[in-house]
């Protein structure tokens, strides 16, 4: 599941992901937090931090993740990617220049500083 944090009055949307991630959390929590966020600012800034208690992404929300990417690629100003997992760690260093925003890779135990990033 995805736990959101919205940052008040700004663009910075702050995702924690526990547990197995579904196409639900994609359709109930990030698309509508994305689409509110964009109806006021015309980029968002996001942090997405898969700590200890990430379990992995089920197929659906991996083509969700896609569409989502598609959708908005132009919207992202910053991408924080929190995370330990090395797979994850290696897609990101893959394919995160293929984004037009700023994506930056930390790991779980600079949470604090990927915060401060993303709000910067």
């Amino acid at each position: 599941m995805y736990e959101l944090e919205k940052v008040p009055d700004t663009n910075v949307l702050l995702l924690t992901a526990k547990g197995k991630i579904t196409d639900d959390d994609y359709e109930d929590v990030l698309i509508p937090a994305l689409d509110s966020t964009l109806e006021k600012y015309d980029k968002v800034r996001i942090l997405v931090h898969f700590g200890e208690d990430y379990e992995g992404i089920e197929g659906d929300a991996v083509w969700d993740d896609t569409k989502v990417g598609l959708k908005h690629f132009t919207h992202f100003e910053k991408c924080a990617v929190v995370s330990d997992v090395m797979w994850l760690r290696r897609s990101i260093k893959a394919f995160g220049f293929l984004i037009p925003g700023e994506v930056k890779l930390f790991y779980n135990e600079e949470l604090t500083a990927a915060t401060d990033w993303v709000k910067q």
